[in-house]
């Protein structure tokens, strides 16, 4: 019997998988990604180093007990370890909550967050899942900064591109129209 996914799972698995810490090749260590990277078979280790962020998101709502394929239908330019297949997934499937903007009052614990510009100038460079939210502050569990997994602190500001909120119970369904 399987549990019942809730973005409360999902923040205490976040929070928990970010302090093991998973890191790719830093410091002459080796990689410790294969549990994130495992899903996505034509993927390695090299290949993923330095690019983690998304696959680590997949990782932990697989944890946390969302049931996602790697590459959901609504995905049209890559799999979920890409950040720009969680917007289009999002978006795409109407029982997940999708909000842009930066402090909309929208997000709580368990939400994803994606971000513009943080590492790269790019749209939909990195994303994470909030643990908490405080005031003008969100403290995120991320993969993928520095390399390293971590706990990290974020203003609510331009940087934040939208939140996506799975609903409690959400079970992936292929839907046809």
């Amino acid at each position: 019997m399987m549990r019942k996914a809730t973005r409360e799972a999902l923040a205490k698995a976040a929070g928990e998988a970010a302090q093991i810490p998973f890191h790719g090749y830093i410091q002459g260590e080796d990689s410790n990604l294969e549990p994130i990277i495992r899903p996505f078979p034509k993927w390695t280790l090299k290949e993923a180093d330095g690019l983690w962020c998304a696959a680590f998101v997949y990782y932990c709502c697989r944890k946390a007990g969302f049931d996602i394929p790697i590459r959901p239908k609504e995905c049209t330019t890559c799999h979920l370890a890409g950040c720009v297949a969680w917007e289009e997934f999002a978006m795409g499937d109407s029982r997940i909550a999708y909000q842009p903007g930066e402090d909309t009052g929208f997000p709580k614990a368990g939400d994803i967050v994606l971000y513009d510009r943080v590492f790269c100038n790019q749209p939909h460079d990195h994303m994470g899942i909030i643990v908490q939210k405080m005031d003008k502050m969100l403290i995120v569990a991320e993969g993928n900064v520095q390399n390293q997994s971590g706990i990290i602190h974020r203003p609510l500001d331009a940087h934040i591109r939208a939140f996506i909120r799975l609903p409690d119970g959400y079970r992936y369904e292929q839907r046809t129209i």
